[in-house]
């Protein structure tokens, strides 16, 4: 069973048309601290992003913001947190976002959201890493992609055993306790049986 001691959470630097996108945000960065977790994510002061490490930081818990220089400049940077790490570009920042990591949690966002999303659930494919993941399904946000998910497993471009990599719920405490139970698959299975 994992020991979460920091939890990354991806999320939009939106905060989207519908409030209960912010309260989720809120939820989880307040979650996080009550349980003693350490809040790892992208070093924004808006939408999601600025929400979840406000949220945090109310409730006394530690907040790791790391953010690439460029946008530090534009003065996206939150500049109340407990350690802001700037990096020379998003490359460097998702490597040291996983590094400081002990689990990944996916909250509603945009394009940069689902690309950081599935780079890490792409690396716990391939072995890279053993650090459990889940999507909180905010308002049925991540529905498709779990529908995506199940048909790529049909069509025999995803295993079964690395689409349950991916946990899925719209309950944030039961989603953490899917990170806290997760249990990693063996990375040689990527390969089909006739590929080895």
């Amino acid at each position: 069973m994992p020991v979460l001691r920091r939890v990354c959470v991806f999320c939009g630097s939106s905060s989207g048309v519908h409030p209960g996108y912010v309260q989720a945000a809120q939820i989880v960065g307040g979650m996080l601290a009550r349980e003693s977790i350490g809040l790892v994510y992208g070093g924004g002061r808006t939408g999601l992003m600025g929400e979840v490490a406000d949220a945090a930081l109310r409730a006394g818990g530690e907040v790791i913001g790391v953010i690439p220089e460029h946008l530090q400049v534009r003065e996206i940077a939150h500049t109340g947190l407990s350690d802001l790490r700037v990096v020379g570009n998003m490359h460097e920042r998702k490597a040291m976002m996983a590094d400081l990591a002990d689990g990944f949690i996916g909250l509603p966002g945009g394009l940069g959201t689902v690309e950081e999303f599935f780079e890490i659930a792409t690396w716990s494919q391939l072995g890279i890493h053993m650090k459990p993941l889940g999507l909180l399904n905010v308002r049925g946000y991540y529905d498709l992609v779990d529908a995506f998910l199940g048909h790529a497993v049909e069509e025999g471009f995803l295993r079964e055993e690395h689409r349950a990599l991916i946990a899925i719920s719209n309950e944030p405490s039961i989603l953490l306790a899917a990170l806290r139970s997760f249990r990693p698959t063996n990375a040689e299975k990527w390969l089909a049986r006739s590929e080895r």
